[in-house]
């Protein structure tokens, strides 16, 4: 039987027939946290799946730890002694399951808002309904130049307040540091745009589809992403601070593009310089990280360079602020 192509227009047109996709269309004229106000928005569904998101990565987490104590015992990968020497023998293992059972979260985040939400998870990237690459690209580059700037604003504030910085830096060899950077190189973008996706992607949105004001929704978000860590109260600070300005980017960009960029140009930085150092298994168990006070100093120039380039190349390059 021929599909009913839909009522006939006076002058011999067709209307298009009732869209019969499961994706209810996203707002026009929309900000990027008011993209999930669609017909499904319901308070409940934003909480549900926020419950949803969270048991999903402790469920995950425990499958790709219990995997990875697997084939670190059929690979003859050395337990560690004591909870403080890292899950793994060998740090560089250590590091590739972390990030795994971190970055596997992100299918689910796209599963939710498809499914609970009923609207396309390209919603979660940009107010274009997808990652736009170009503006991307033009954020690492000015990520690379924010952290170069906040590193040296770091250790000139080290310097003259009279506190070592050598310590920060170090070679251990292309033998051990290779393989480290094969997998931060590899994993940690994964890695990083799931808490980007979580925290100023679905979080965000959730929120801001009954919330006018996205005040609420970044500094909460910023505080659960901090939670998560497990630094010292100087580093949540930085955390914290880091969160609350990318949820600000996403916002007046339209998008998670400039929280992605600085999120994985910031991660690959600290990896890389505890690999080339040999400190990679302190790296990874966060409790044993101190940040300095001075840190902060080159946090607050890194995340303010950062914030006014973003903003002002998005003005110049016309960069879409609402959905269209």
């Amino acid at each position: 039987m021929q599909e009913n192509p839909g009522p006939h227009h006076p002058y011999g047109m067709q209307y298009p027939a009732p869209s019969r996709s499961w994706f209810l269309p996203a707002p026009r004229g929309a900000r990027y946290d008011h993209l999930a106000r669609s017909g499904a928005a319901r308070p409940w569904r934003a909480i549900v799946g926020t419950i949803s998101i969270a048991a999903i990565f402790v469920v995950l987490a425990a499958v790709v730890l219990s995997a990875g104590a697997v084939v670190a015992t059929l690979l003859g990968i050395p337990a560690p002694l004591d909870v403080e020497r890292g899950l793994f023998g060998d740090p560089v293992f250590g590091l590739t399951v972390t990030l795994l059972s971190i970055a596997a979260v992100l299918p689910f985040v796209f599963g939710t808002a498809a499914f609970l939400q009923r609207r396309r998870p390209g919603t979660l990237s940009s107010v274009a309904g997808r990652l736009r690459w170009p503006w991307l690209m033009v954020c690492v580059g000015l990520a690379i130049l924010a952290l170069v700037l906040g590193q040296i604003v770091q250790i000139l504030a080290l310097a003259l307040s009279g506190e070592e910085y050598s310590d920060m830096f170090g070679w251990v060899g292309w033998e051990r540091f290779l393989p480290a950077l094969i997998v931060i190189v590899l994993l940690v973008p994964f890695q990083s745009a799931t808490e980007e996706y979580v925290f100023r992607g679905w979080f965000l949105q959730a929120v801001g589809a009954h919330v006018r004001n996205p005040v609420w929704a970044i500094l909460i978000g910023a505080g659960l992403f901090a939670s998560v860590h497990g630094y010292s109260w100087m580093g949540l600070a930085d955390v914290f601070a880091f969160g609350a300005v990318m949820g600000w980017l996403a916002v007046r960009t339209g998008g998670l593009e400039a929280g992605i960029a600085l999120h994985v140009m910031n991660n690959m930085l600290a990896f890389g310089m505890s690999a080339a150092a040999g400190a990679l298994e302190d790296a990874l168990i966060q409790s044993k990280v101190e940040v300095p006070w001075q840190a902060i100093v080159g946090v607050v120039v890194q995340l303010g360079a950062y914030a006014f380039g973003v903003l002002y190349l998005a003005k110049k390059r016309s960069i879409n602020t609402i959905s269209g």
